[in-house]
């Protein structure tokens, strides 16, 4: 069965258009107009780890729950081996981002995370991409951030050849020094889990919008770190987060810290450089 017949008979409307569009780098991205001129936006992978799709409507769903920040509506998602899998989202039409949206998205992000999680982690594994992560929850943040995160992913990133021989010694060093490196104890944060630019959509009425999440509990700061690294939004986006949750002493020692989990994410998923920046990171916390 073609893409366009799942998805039509997913939605019980037929498809009249199905072109490709740009939509990131682990997925294939489309466009669809429905018979009734609604768009519609489709994303596929053939390496779509399981369940990918499913988790990710999910992850949307709840961080929709607070309506801090909008999030795209689900209208199908075909998850199933053997068959062509995809996620088809409401359409978000783009507009022009202003100091107005990353205020409101430094707002909105703050009320995300204070609407809190269970645990540190998740029900489930953590799906990113192709990739799949434990998240079983752990008793403190730092525990989980090495057992679930770092060592996982290092462990990838070796059997690909992406990290520096130096690594593993690094990476024990700040695993023993890490309770105390982590900051003030904090209750797990509602997390978006994948917050780069590319996944902070700009809409029409300039409204940030989230998207491609991989949500789970863990500490707001790793939100907060990823987005600094991959294309932070203007100055008033941290200035209203701050005044809305007040960052934690010793916030700014501690991004490069937590960007230490994203980068070892591109070494896996990438290699190049990434490797080598987050063995940077880890020396400057052993």
């Amino acid at each position: 069965m073609r893409l366009a017949d799942a998805l039509a008979e997913a939605l019980a409307t037929p498809v009249i258009d199905l072109r490709p569009i740009t939509g990131g780098d682990l997925n294939d991205a489309f466009a669809a107009e429905l018979a009734g001129g609604e768009r519609v936006f489709v994303k596929t992978a053939a390496d779509a780890a399981p369940h990918a799709y499913r988790r990710e409507a999910e992850g949307l769903a709840w961080l929709g729950e607070p309506g801090a920040l909008p999030v795209p509506e689900v209208l199908a998602v075909a998850d199933e081996p053997g068959a062509h899998r995809f996620l088809a989202l409401s359409w978000v039409e783009a507009g022009r981002r202003t100091a107005s949206t990353d205020e409101q998205l430094g707002r909105g992000l703050a009320a995300v995370h204070a609407a809190g999680a269970p645990d540190h982690g998740g029900a489930h594994d953590l799906v990113l991409g192709p990739l799949t992560l434990p998240n079983d929850p752990c008793d403190d943040w730092a525990s989980f951030y090495v057992t679930r995160r770092l060592e996982p992913l290092a462990r990838m990133a070796a059997r690909r050849g992406a990290l520096p021989p130096e690594a593993p010694g690094l990476l024990d060093a700040v695993a023993a020094r890490l309770p105390q490196l982590a900051g003030p104890a904090e209750p797990p944060a509602r997390l978006h889990g994948d917050l780069w630019a590319g996944n902070v959509l700009t809409g029409a009425d300039g409204r940030p919008w989230l998207v491609d999440p991989a949500a789970h509990g863990g500490h707001r700061e790793v939100d907060l770190a990823m987005l600094r690294l991959f294309g932070a939004p203007g100055p008033r986006f941290l200035a209203a987060y701050d005044e809305s949750t007040p960052l934690a002493d010793g916030y700014e020692e501690r991004v490069e810290l937590w960007q230490i989990l994203p980068l070892l994410v591109h070494a896996v998923l990438f290699g190049g450089r990434y490797g080598a920046s987050a063995v940077a990171a880890m020396r400057r916390y052993t």
